[in-house]
Formats: C-alpha cells, structure tokens, sequence
C-alpha cells in the first residue's frame, strides 16, 4: 500500500525546528495524497518529498509510514520520548490490557465507595488498574493520589467515558499538556467540547485545522474543531489570518464559508505575488473573497498565462 502521510494532531506547529518548505509540506498533509502527489503539487522530485517527511517524522510532526522500517524506528524513538519517566519499557498497550484484567477480575465488583477510598490511597498495580473503572468519582479519587502520574493520565483519556472523569483529568494542567494526553483525549469520542475547546483555544489557527481534518480522530471532535475553527479565526490577528491561507493554499477555506475578511488581512493578501494555482483556484471559489484580492488575483502572471484562473476569477462575485 502506497504512504499517504498523516499529521500528528496533537504537535505544537510553533515549537517545531522546522524550514519554509517542511512547513509547506505539513500542511498539506491530510491522509489523502501520496508521495508522487506531493512531489507534484510542490513540483519537486519523490526523494526530497521523503527526505523531508523523514524528517517531519523524526520531529513526531507526521505518523510514520506503517510498512517502512525506517519510519518504525523513528516511531519507536518518538514513543520512547513520549513514555519517559513512566516506565518506558513497558508499552501502554500492552500495560493496559494487564491492568484491564486486574480491574475486571479483582476490583470491579467491590462497591463504589470502596473503589474510591482504594483510588486515593492505591500503588501499582491496583492504581493503573483503577483507571479502567467506568465511574467518574474513582477517576477523580485517582487523579488527588499523589502517586498517580503520566500513565494514569493517558490510560484515563485513552478508555474513560464520562464527561465528568474527562473534565477532572482536563484540570490538571500538568498532565494534559503531555502529548500523550493530549493525543489520547482528541481520540475519545466522549471528549467534551468545553474541555476540548479549553485545551486548543489558545492553539494556532493552522493546529485547529489539522485536527478538524485528522483522519486520527473521531467525526464529533473533528466537528468541535471546525466549529472553533470558525469562531476563533475572527478573533486573531491578520497576520495568522494570511498566513493560515497563505499556508494551507486555500484549503481551509472551505470551513469558512460565511465569514469574512478584515481589512488588514485583505491588504496582507494583496501584497503577495501569487503563483500557485491551487491557492488561487480556492481563493476564487470563495464566495468571501474580497474585491481587491479578486482584482490583486487577476492582475498575476500567472492567471494571465491561464485561461481557466481568469475565467474563475471573472465569474466572482466580486469580481468588478
């Protein structure tokens, strides 16, 4: 089967050391399009399209490539950086389907209020164990255990499903900026939406985007994405508003359908020279576009050169 790469959703864009053109490449990935694509739609050739997403996977930016030993290897870097401090050597999943057994033969059938009283005062393994139980009050009574850390945290987001238990876990801060969290609560489905919008408010515009098209994620948190996707993008400056265009090519201009642009962000837009036809084909089927950006748009080169651009920019709305 032919890689098509994937985001990791959870990645803080900003922190990543990564140049214009890696950049570039990690917003168009959306699980959709292979190498041979993207090496077309950056008009480079398949071996610099995979030496930088080696790179974009060797920064835990992309999922790696399932049948490719080399992205293996890194994953399995990647992870052990992700598990370090809570017992490395002993992979979540494996650990989870132990400490399953635990909860479901030992513990379970105790009553609630002895489960609780246990999860305050727990030790390994009836603490991970603890964390499989359906009740919020257990979870809660995990969470105030001092011993209680990063495997806890991530076993609750991966398997717990109540608002309540979720929303306890979001208030520790200290556990849900772990990645692993993180990752693990966007692929609840039971994740609330004003944890959710709590956790990626203060996000980029773009980590917005790569959630709400993830194909890692369930269709209610890529729902909750979109919907604060919309309401945040009004909210931020026109300096991340082009840039977020600019950088997705357009792309996401299909969850703004209905919404505006500003001045500043018109005049940013106007200022650059265009020459990429995906960006314009999407900004000229924008029903918001502007007329100056319809008429910065007509006066480029390379809609000059094109007979089906000017036509799409021609049949614009605002189109003078």
């Amino acid at each position: 089967m032919t890689w098509k790469p994937c985001p990791r959703v959870e990645t803080e864009l900003h922190s990543l050391p990564l140049d214009p053109r890696q950049g570039y490449l990690l917003s168009l990935l959306d699980g959709s399009q292979d190498i041979p694509a993207l090496a077309a739609i950056l008009n480079t050739g398949e071996a610099e399209i995979s030496d930088m997403l080696a790179v974009l996977v060797a920064c835990g930016a992309v999922v790696p490539d399932p049948a490719g030993s080399r992205g293996e290897t890194r994953d399995q870097a990647a992870t052990g950086r992700e598990t370090e401090g809570i017992g490395a050597e002993t992979p979540l999943a494996a650990a989870s389907a132990t400490h399953r057994q635990l909860f479901e033969q030992r513990l379970h059938a105790r009553p609630v209020d002895e489960r609780v009283a246990l999860a305050h005062q727990a030790q390994e393994p009836e603490l991970s164990a603890l964390c499989f139980d359906p009740t919020s009050e257990v979870v809660r009574a995990i969470l105030d255990n001092p011993r209680a850390g990063l495997l806890q945290a991530r076993l609750i987001a991966t398997q717990h499903r109540t608002a309540a238990g979720l929303e306890a876990l979001g208030a520790r801060m200290a556990l849900v900026t772990d990645p692993g969290v993180r990752r693990a609560l966007l692929q609840n489905p039971l994740l609330p939406a004003g944890l959710f919008r709590r956790l990626w408010s203060p996000k980029r515009l773009l980590e917005h985007y790569l959630v709400a098209t993830s194909h890692e994620v369930p269709e209610q948190v890529r729902a909750m994405a979109r919907d604060l996707l919309r309401t945040t993008f009004s909210q931020r400056t026109g300096e991340e508003r082009a840039e977020f265009i600019l950088t997705t090519e357009g792309r996401c201009l299909t969850n703004l359908v209905g919404l505006t642009l500003d001045g500043h962000t018109t005049a940013l837009l106007c200022r650059r020279t265009y020459t990429s036809t995906l960006l314009i084909q999407n900004l000229a089927r924008w029903s918001a576009a502007p007329p100056a950006l319809i008429a910065h748009l007509r006066r480029q080169e390379v809609v000059k050169r094109n007979p089906v651009l000017r036509q799409l920019l021609e049949r614009h709305p605002n189109a003078s």
